[in-house]
């Protein structure tokens, strides 16, 4: 929950028209006494825990006690985190290398079929050109189901 400016003037006037100038300041030195308890018990039970969990777990804050944070901070070695993410991104730059490589041969073989179309449209053999238009036509990207035939 966060506070503005704008809720706290308003929280302000409010206070104001509610109880009166003459009785904020009271107000006020209780509110800043329940606050003050309030960490009070709060500290206290964080130092409660972290003495009850042990010395490994004497940095503790509030914040490592989130699921993620705690895994990530206290069973995760910081070194095999890191030796992970190398692998990932060495892991991430090999697949970009092989589709590189995957996309520049299939340009190829695609090129190659169009030549061989236009070598078998220049010969006069109409038997073998039907079948390697079929061949050209599957390599250069019509949709082609090897179980349907």
């Amino acid at each position: 929950m966060d506070l503005g400016a704008p809720e706290v003037i308003m929280l302000v006037v409010l206070a104001v028209l509610m109880f009166g100038p003459e009785k904020i300041p009271g107000f006020a030195r209780k509110a800043a006494r329940v606050y003050k308890y309030l960490m009070n018990i709060a500290t206290g039970a964080k130092d409660q825990l972290a003495g009850e969990l042990g010395p490994e777990f004497a940095d503790l804050s509030l914040a490592d006690l989130n699921p993620k944070t705690f895994i990530s901070k206290h069973l995760l070695d910081t070194e095999e985190v890191s030796a992970f993410r190398e692998t990932i991104a060495d892991t991430k730059k090999s697949l970009a290398e092989t589709n590189r490589e995957l996309q520049a041969a299939t340009a190829g073989i695609a090129a190659g079929g169009a030549e061989l179309i236009g070598v078998l449209n220049d010969s006069s053999s109409s038997t073998a050109s039907s079948s390697l238009e079929l061949v050209g036509a599957a390599v250069s990207g019509t949709p082609f189901d090897l179980e349907a035939t």
